[in-house]
């Protein structure tokens, strides 16, 4: 029998705690053996039969050949209206407490902890090791991966608000037969929504597999037979969730099959 496949899941040195435990409890529940990495605390690929990139702060433009924009550091702490907030706090008191105190803000920029996911990534690749992206980690396998972001998303919500929220509020339409839609068993699912960047340009054995309305990239896939899944939003705080819980499990089992190849 073979042991429990080993998740690497990255993040920031300061900050990002729930994002850890919330994540590590999901491939715990799935079967796999979680494994928290961090540019003070860096673990090769060897070792590891599957990746998780996580969120955290933005991804420095100079990996897809932009220049930052100054101004738009003023504007990451945009939250979720008053009432919004209130709705989160009646419905989910502990997760929306824990993320509000354990999480860093996700402006700025983490030079040392891109050039760590970016060269785990590059890897993982390489190495067709199962790979999955959360947030800001599925926005780095699309840089690493020859693509590019929009810095900033705010004029893509002119018709209608944007949602920022931890709960389950925005509406993502599914690609029909893509993998991502067979995992969830969905055509549409509402996910959380905490970014304030996306995918421009896409990344080269990438495809599409989930979008807003507003034609902004939810989710992507390897283009191939590759385990590689990346989606905008949070799963990991969505644990109630039987099609995000599904994601985790659909990564553990290509990490089991990779463990007989």
């Amino acid at each position: 029998m073979n042991r429990r496949p080993v998740i690497g899941i990255t993040g920031p040195d300061k900050g990002g705690l729930s994002a850890w435990l919330f994540t590590a409890r999901a491939v715990r529940r799935a079967g796999g053996k979680p494994l928290r990495i961090q540019p003070k605390r860096p673990h090769p690929l060897d070792g590891l039969d599957g990746l998780i990139i996580g969120g955290g702060a933005d991804v420095s433009p100079g990996l897809y050949g932009q220049q930052r924009r100054p101004e738009l550091d003023e504007l990451k702490d945009r939250g979720a209206s008053g009432w919004r907030r209130t709705l989160g706090i009646l419905l989910f008191p502990l997760l929306f407490i824990i993320r509000r105190l354990l999480t860093t803000k996700t402006g700025g920029i983490n030079i040392g902890r891109d050039e760590l996911e970016k060269e785990l990534i590059t890897k993982a690749l390489d190495t067709r090791l199962p790979l999955m992206g959360i947030c800001r980690g599925m926005q780095l396998i699309n840089v690493v991966a020859g693509g590019s972001l929009y810095q900033d998303i705010e004029g893509f919500y002119e018709e209608y608000p944007a949602i920022r929220s931890v709960l389950p509020r925005k509406r993502v339409e599914l690609v029909e037969n893509s993998r991502l839609a067979r995992i969830t068993g969905l055509e549409e699912i509402y996910v959380n929504a905490l970014h304030s960047q996306a995918i421009d340009h896409l990344g080269e054995r990438l495809r599409i597999s989930a979008v807003e309305p507003n034609g902004i990239i939810q989710a992507i896939e390897a283009s191939g037979e590759d385990f590689i899944i990346g989606v905008q939003w949070h799963p990991e705080y969505l644990p109630q969730r039987s099609s995000q819980r599904a994601l985790f499990r659909a990564l553990v089992e290509a990490a089991y099959s990779g463990q007989d190849s």
